[in-house]
Parts: C-alpha cells; structure tokens; sequence
C-alpha cells in the first residue's frame, strides 16, 4: 500500500492557527521577532520574506534588518546586542548561511540565548542534551510535530538520522532520543548505509544529496521524514529521499516540496511565542 503522504500546508495552517489563538490570549504585548539579513542571496530573501508574512498571519510583530555583505563581523554583532537589549523583540534569528568572513558560530553565542529561536546558542544547545525544556531548533521540531500528529510510536522504536549537522542532525537525534528511540546517526563515512536504514522504523534524511535514500532502503510501514531541499539540473526541487521508490514502502512520508519546509517557518512562530512568555511581558 502506498504511503500517507503528509500534508505539509495543511498542518503548517494547523499550528499557525493555534500559534494566533495563542497570542491573541496574552497579556501584554505581542511577541516580537526581529530577522537579520547579511548580503542579498536569493533564497535567503525568499526565506525571510516567507517568515514576515508567517508572523503577520499569526500576530506577531516583527522587525526586518538588512544589512550589506561587506558588513564587518563586529558591527554585525552589535546588531544583535541591540536586540538583545530591546524589549519589544523576543527572538532574534539571523538567516543562514552568512559571509565567509564572518564566524557564524561566534554570531550564535552572541544572540541571548533566552531570543534564540534558532536554537544554535551553546546554551541551548546544551539544555537539549541535558534533556531540559529550552528553545530547539526549527526543523527538528517541525519533523517531531508530523510524528506527534500522525500517531507514529516513537517511543521503543529504531530512528536513523542521517546528516550530522548542528541545526538538523544533531538536535533530531537528540529529540528522537529523549522520546526514547533507539537512535543511529548516519553521515558520508558510514559504513553499509542502506542495511541500517533498512532497520529503521523512523527515517529522517537530513544529508544534502539528492534522492539519495533509495526505496529499497525502506523498512516497510516506517516513517520516512525528508528534510532535503535539492535543485536539480532541471529547475525541479526533490529531497533527500527517491520520492516514487520511497512511497511505496514507507507508512509515512513528507514530500519535496510541500512537506517539512512549510513547517519549518511555522516551529519559528511557535519558537517565538514560546520565547514571549518565557520573557514575559518585559
């Protein structure tokens, strides 16, 4: 039988709403997201104008900061010191990938780590290894949110991850984990790849390679999350995962595009209505 394909802009719409119920309740002001552009990368434009409009449909105020490629590291920090002070904004997001010249890990800790909606400060990341509540990333709670809203047994089951990535491999792994799966991670050294994703009854592909994961690699009946957002040479965007092949055996799967990239944008707005009452109304 083939796979349930999720619905991505259907449970995008799902949390936004529940994300606007939400704000509309608190006392106080609204939360406040502020994004900072470095350079005019079109992806990246694409992606920080999809967040403003998410924030507007949810209630959100937010604030859009651009600023020139050729800004020093240490002006680009000051920028954030200044909202981290300001307290209208909740969450500070800076959008990725940044100028080589400047150290985006260096730019992570200098976010508060209580407005990092990103979740990359070292605190937070610390916090999610320890097993505490804290602010994770966005992708990774987006792949727990299909799992949670699809009835998948995480708990008992064998996850395999592979990427290995701060922002994604990483926090996945350790999420599955504390939901008490049995946890594989899996990158480009990884030895006899496909026989341990066969094993898997949780598939999260996170590796950058497009449609790498092929559907013989598929346990029957697993879940199969694509978090890969690939271009081909024809203009078409596919995922990690052979879609076609995959379908046909997984239980579940998200697709390229239309699946965990939507969510993506709405964990940011859950991410920053989280950091506004942790904050309260200061």
């Amino acid at each position: 039988m083939p796979a349930l394909v999720v619905e991505g802009r259907k449970l995008a719409q799902e949390i936004r709403a529940e994300v606007r119920l939400a704000t509309e309740k608190l006392e106080g002001p609204p939360p406040g997201l502020a994004t900072i552009q470095v350079g005019q990368d079109p992806a990246s434009t694409v992606y920080v104008r999809n967040k403003h409009r998410a924030c507007a449909k949810v209630g959100i105020r937010s604030r859009q900061i651009d600023l020139p490629e050729s800004i020093s590291e240490s002006a680009l920090l000051e920028h954030i010191s200044e909202l981290n002070a300001d307290p209208e904004i909740h969450g500070i997001l800076v959008q990725l990938p940044l100028p080589n010249a400047i150290d985006a890990s260096r730019v992570a800790e200098q976010i508060a780590p209580e407005k990092d909606v990103d979740g990359l400060h070292p605190r937070n990341v610390g916090e999610l290894v320890a097993g505490r509540d804290t602010l994770v990333s966005c992708t990774p709670r987006g792949c727990m949110e299909v799992l949670r809203r699809h009835s998948i047994e995480i708990s008992g089951a064998r996850a395999v991850v592979l990427g290995r990535s701060n922002i994604v491999g990483k926090p996945m792994g350790m999420l599955l984990l504390h939901a008490n799966a049995t946890v594989t991670y899996c990158h480009s050294k990884t030895r006899d790849l496909p026989d341990i994703v066969r094993q898997a009854d949780i598939v999260v592909a996170a590796i950058g390679r497009p449609q790498f994961v092929l559907g013989d690699w598929i346990k029957p009946g697993a879940a199969v999350i694509d978090v890969g957002i690939n271009r081909l040479e024809d203009g078409r965007l596919v995922g990690d995962v052979d879609f076609e092949s995959a379908s046909e055996q997984a239980g579940l799967i998200t697709p390229v595009p239309g699946g965990i990239g939507l969510l993506t944008v709405a964990m940011l707005m859950v991410n920053t209505l989280e950091a506004r009452c942790r904050l309260g109304s200061r």
